[in-house]
């Protein structure tokens, strides 16, 4: 047996992992309700934002938030996190869930009615993992 990095999943590769993956979850009596997504702010051509993640059981889990430095501030973010829960709110989902660095956003979240379910604390205070979850049934 040989175990090596890839750097693209092939299609072949994609198709056994979408097999392997919906027919543990039906083994299991498990919904999958698998969704990916990804939603972008842009004005004139330029994108200012960008917000990615997947639905996946009863969450929908947020991978990616990312604002353009120059428009941070101005209410993008805000606008892409409500996008992912007015497209998900009444789907079957019963949460939001996502994570955050301490440099990064976790007063950000906050003030989006996110909870803290916890911190993974860090020496360095910077790269504190920060876990959120809101409730969106």
């Amino acid at each position: 047996m040989d175990i090596k990095r890839i750097e693209e999943i092939s299609d072949s590769l994609g198709e056994f992992i979408n097999k392997e993956f919906s027919s543990y979850a039906i083994e299991k009596e498990v919904t999958l309700n698998y969704d990916e997504f990804c939603f972008i702010a842009e004005e004139d051509g330029k994108i200012l934002g960008v917000i990615k993640g997947r639905a996946l059981y009863n969450e929908v889990h947020i991978v990616d938030l990312i604002v353009n430095h120059e428009c941070r501030k101005s209410g993008i973010g805000s606008k892409l996190v409500a996008a992912v829960e007015d497209a998900y709110k009444g789907c079957g989902y019963a949460k939001i869930t996502l994570t955050t660095y301490g440099f990064q956003a976790p007063g950000f979240y906050k003030k989006q009615g996110y909870e803290l379910e916890f911190v993974r604390e860090d020496n360095d205070p910077r790269l504190s993992k920060y876990f959120f979850k809101k409730v969106i049934l």
